[in-house]
């Protein structure tokens, strides 16, 4: 009786594991990337660069270069001190800057948010598989138990 129990349930998870195939892993960035418009892939690499060390150097570069230029007027002073046409241009450049970046790490916090999603669908997946595979145990241990008392008796 017991043993016949025990082959049903065995009999029973041969079953549903052939029945219910293991579903694929996302590639959640990978599907991130196609739905990005042109648009987002500039400001991502407008991000990237701005964001970068060679952008620091090179506008370092510039604005030494401009204030020597201007303070001691190798050539005419085109923006004398207090450099109002060099802040102008900085301002710009901040008041441009700033949302395109935001628009990127936007983007970058969604993807991690899809990210975060999929990690728990995967642990989700993972716990009932571990807890099938407990069960499987269990039956096993059940089974073994079994033989060993009729090898005992016997």
């Amino acid at each position: 009786m017991e043993q016949e129990h025990l082959k049903q349930r065995l009999q029973h998870f041969r079953l549903r594991r052939q029945s219910t195939p293991t579903p694929r892993m996302r590639d959640v960035v990978g599907e991130f990337d196609k739905q990005m418009t042109l648009g987002e892939r500039v400001a991502d690499t407008f991000a990237l660069t701005v964001g970068s060390w060679r952008f620091i150097i090179a506008q370092s570069a510039i604005l030494a270069i401009w204030l020597v230029l201007n303070a001691i007027g190798w050539i005419r002073h085109w923006d004398p001190y207090p450099f109002i046409l060099l802040n102008l241009m900085l301002s710009f450049q901040a008041a441009y800057a700033a949302p395109i970046i935001m628009m990127s790490q936007n983007r970058t916090s969604e993807l991690d948010r899809l990210q975060a999603k999929n990690d728990f669908e995967i642990n989700q997946r993972a716990e009932l598989e571990i807890e099938e595979i407990l069960t499987l145990l269990d039956s096993h241990t059940a089974m073994l138990d079994t033989i060993l008392e009729r090898l005992e008796t016997r």
